[in-house]
């Protein structure tokens, strides 16, 4: 096996890791909140919010390095080479949407906990999950387009010397 090889083979590893966790994510806030039960919605969410940190996160930076590696060691340039700059671009544009998801997930954990042996404010939690879901779309397309760009591999506008 090749470095360019196990350095591929390491950011496709690391993409189906960070679009996995993000995916699950959203299954199980969707089953959370079908409860209506703040104990389970405040759990759920802090599982979220630590799955995050442990795999959403780690995954994003060997995702980063794996392929701007990979690129170098197989002599691909990045800015003029359209289905690599493209995903870059958009993977850059997924972090900017991850700030308003993680913030909401936050909220919407603080909301749920402050409501356990109370009233769940259901008007600020869903007030809340309207970013997160905007927002989460957001996070959740553009990475899907940057995988389909990269595996199809179309011919795309990039920067050329």
């Amino acid at each position: 096996m090749t470095i360019y090889s196990l350095l591929k083979a390491l950011h496709v590893i690391a993409v189906a890791i960070f679009f996995g966790n993000i995916t699950v994510g959203i299954f199980w806030k969707a089953f959370a909140d079908r409860t209506k039960d703040p104990r389970i919605i405040a759990h759920t969410l802090a599982g979220i919010i630590r799955a995050d940190r442990l795999f959403t996160i780690p995954a994003v930076i060997v995702l980063v390095l794996a392929g701007l590696a990979a690129a170098g060691v197989g002599h691909i340039p990045i800015l003029s080479t359209g289905w690599v700059l493209w995903p870059v671009i958009i993977f850059i544009l997924t972090g900017i949407a991850f700030g308003p998801v993680s913030r909401s997930q936050r909220e919407l954990r603080d909301i749920a906990q402050s409501a356990v042996g109370g009233t769940m404010d259901w008007q600020a939690y869903a007030a809340a999950d309207r970013r997160w879901t905007i927002f989460g779309m957001i996070a959740t397309i553009l990475p899907l387009i940057a995988i389909v760009i990269m595996v199809t591999k179309p011919v795309l506008p990039a920067f050329h010397h």
